[in-house]
């Protein structure tokens, strides 16, 4: 198997020809929702794939990566085909707001060769590798507020994908695999470094992995342990605290081009003032893996931990139950309030007490709050951590077991992945009060949303209805949950206010 690696354009045509060919577009997906152009992209160190095409979606009006693989030999992909099907559709499971989403992919069968298409989300703002240099090239030194920021962000993205049933090891963790948009918010990439090798352990795939791997400016990032068969999710806590402490020094100085040293490491680590910032990137650092805190163990580390306050666990609760409120809902209320109106006050016996107005809250500064907290700029995680994750198998499996696990194939089943965002139940009875007319609205993430109505009689319960409603949806089993018991709800406060209403009559 070989990878396709287009080549960039050269020559000196102008900046205009050249921008009119790099969005010419070469290539549709079947459906028609993606389109592939000419510019070439990079979007890290991630195996097999050296750079990959720009790509347009079609429905949400924005830029995607068009990355393929290509199989020059059709035997061999014939015979890894259920294999990559099922990794393919492993990576569509994976989702976190601090992690590259993963899209879709297809395959495209040729008479000569076998190609693997899949698009992922395209980081416009470029890697953390890129905004150090800048900072460092500009003598600007690193804020210690967004030092914390970035590191609670990718830690969160490290401990989702640890708690995964089995756990998920990223494997490729290093400054030129996780982005940073223009917001603040992070994101690592390259989560199918691991897969790719497990999935083609003697294909070129995986000797591109290896390759990458023994790239000297990146050797650093990698743990003592690592390839030997025993590294767990310890590896991705080591490469975690080369970045963590290159983002505080902005580089680790090597000598020309050799590796970084353990001495330029050590040297780099001794250079930061803080003792806790110090204490907690050695922590990482330690070669024994069984000595290395976990990513969960971190995020209570001294140097990151806070207790958070009330406004983000009001912003967290109103963004989990959102589905429950109007649209806008946030942006009516602050309209409606009385700029002069109090809130809240704080008194005191011996001194004058503080009252807090609404005016003094900007309902701009509040939008951005709860859009940065939606993205996953401030994750909640003072918590237990939450349930594991369930994942298939092929996910976290070394090479050796893939080989020797033999997975029964299932039965073909369509299931349901969109999420339900929104959800609006409108309730009307006709004058003698025989019978209701109830009109669902799901409004789905990906835009394509649901309408369902249908007739209710008294002799109907609200709980029978609402699961009735809820199977003809056809949505996720946890969005299920939550409808049907909106659904239940709504009813049952309606048939309460019509006996009281019949009542006054």
């Amino acid at each position: 198997m070989t990878m396709s690696v287009p080549e960039r354009k050269s020559g000196s045509e102008g900046k205009e020809e050249e921008s009119e060919d790099e969005s010419e577009i070469l290539e549709e997906s079947p459906c028609g929702r993606w389109q592939k152009r000419k510019e070439q992209v990079s979007q890290g160190n991630v195996p097999g794939v050296e750079s990959a095409s720009l790509a347009m979606d079609t429905e949400e009006g924005v830029e995607v990566v068009w990355n393929e693989v290509l199989f020059s030999d059709k035997k061999v992909f014939k015979a890894q085909e259920e294999k990559i099907k099922e990794m393919f559709e492993n990576l569509m499971q994976v989702e976190h707001p601090n992690i590259v989403k993963f899209h879709k992919y297809w395959l495209d069968m040729k008479e000569s060769q076998a190609r693997v298409i899949f698009i992922t989300e395209y980081m416009s703002s470029g890697s953390l590798k890129q905004f150090l240099k800048k900072t460092k090239k500009n003598h600007k030194t690193m804020n210690v507020k967004a030092w914390k920021r970035w590191c609670t962000q990718i830690l969160s993205a490290l401990s989702y994908l640890h708690s995964c049933d089995p756990p998920i090891i990223h494997g490729n963790l290093t400054c030129d695999t996780i982005f940073i948009q223009h917001n603040g918010l992070i994101k690592i990439g390259s989560v199918w470094h691991r897969l790719f090798v497990n999935v083609f352990p003697g294909a070129s795939v995986h000797g591109k992995s290896r390759q990458h791997r023994d790239e000297q400016r990146t050797l650093h990032f990698f743990a003592p342990e690592y390839g030997t068969g025993a590294d767990d999710y310890a590896i991705d806590i080591f490469s975690f605290g080369i970045c963590a402490l290159e983002m505080a020094v902005l580089e680790i100085q090597a000598n020309g081009d050799t590796a970084v040293s353990k001495e330029a490491i050590a040297n780099a680590g001794q250079s930061l003032e803080d003792p806790l910032m110090r204490e907690f990137t050695q922590s990482c650092l330690r070669h024994e893996a069984k000595l290395r805190p976990t990513a969960h163990d971190l995020l209570f580390h001294r140097v990151l931990f806070e207790v958070h306050s009330l406004k983000l666990l009001a912003a967290h609760c109103l963004i989990n139950n959102q589905y429950l409120l109007p649209e806008n809902c946030v942006e009516e209320k602050t309209k409606s309030f009385d700029p002069n109106a109090i809130m809240a006050e704080i008194k005191h016996e011996d001194r004058q007490g503080v009252q807090l107005k609404y005016s003094h809250v900007s309902p701009l500064e509040l939008d951005k709050f709860l859009e940065d907290v939606k993205n996953g700029i401030y994750p909640l995680m003072n918590f237990a951590s939450s349930r594991p994750h369930p994942v298939p198998r092929a996910l976290s499996l070394s090479q050796e077991q893939v080989e020797t696990v033999k997975t029964p194939t299932p039965e073909p089943q369509e299931t349901e992945t969109r999420k339900v965002v929104q959800m609006h139940c409108n309730l009307e009875s006709n004058e003698e009060g025989t019978k209701t007319h109830l009109s669902l609205f799901l409004k789905m993430d990906d835009k394509l949303h649901r309408q369902l109505s249908c007739d209710i009689l008294p002799t109907d319960t609200s709980k029978d209805l609402a699961s009735e409603l809820v199977h003809y949806a056809f949505i996720n089993e946890e969005d299920s949950e939550k409808v049907a018991g909106f659904l239940e709800d709504a009813i049952s406060r309606h048939r309460v206010r019509a006996l009281v209403s019949g009542a006054t009559q």
